[in-house]
């Protein structure tokens, strides 16, 4: 679960470094980071479905209050402080499920923007294309 967790922060930030070189590399790495999310969802459902722990419908009133925290200006990790470290550990899986499912929305409403800007756009090569044939076409200032 550690490692699943690692590999989604790391290949964000990772994807985030490659935006200024290769836009194909952002959107692969912004993919990889949704898949170890997957795996890591995947883990506290198994935690959750072997302990005979009930899984949070994601509208009951709890993933509602999980959520509404998410929209709070300057979210953070002291947002949640207190319930990770107060309540029982299928609670704490239950919110970890939610905030996995927040996460997996902002990285797919990503990688859709991603992908628009590079049709419309093109990536680093087309630019730097572009640049080359203008440089080329303008007219020799001798």
């Amino acid at each position: 679960m550690v490692q699943a967790a690692r590999s989604g922060k790391q290949n964000i930030l990772e994807g985030s470094k490659a935006s200024l070189t290769s836009t194909e590399s952002e959107i692969k790495l912004t993919n990889v980071a949704r898949a170890s999310l997957e795996e890591l969802l995947a883990d506290y459902q198994d935690f959750l479905r072997v302990r005979d722990l009930p899984l949070w419908d994601k509208n009951s009133k709890e993933a509602m209050f999980v959520r509404r925290l998410g929209k709070q200006p300057d979210e953070s990790f002291e947002t949640y402080r207190t319930f990770i470290e107060t309540r029982p550990p299928e609670v704490i899986a239950n919110i970890a499920i939610c905030l996995i499912h927040q996460a997996n929305y902002l990285l797919d409403q990503q990688v859709r923007r991603m992908e628009q800007d590079f049709l419309k756009n093109g990536g680093l090569r087309e630019a730097m294309t572009r640049a080359r044939l203008q440089s080329r076409n303008r007219p020799d200032p001798k």
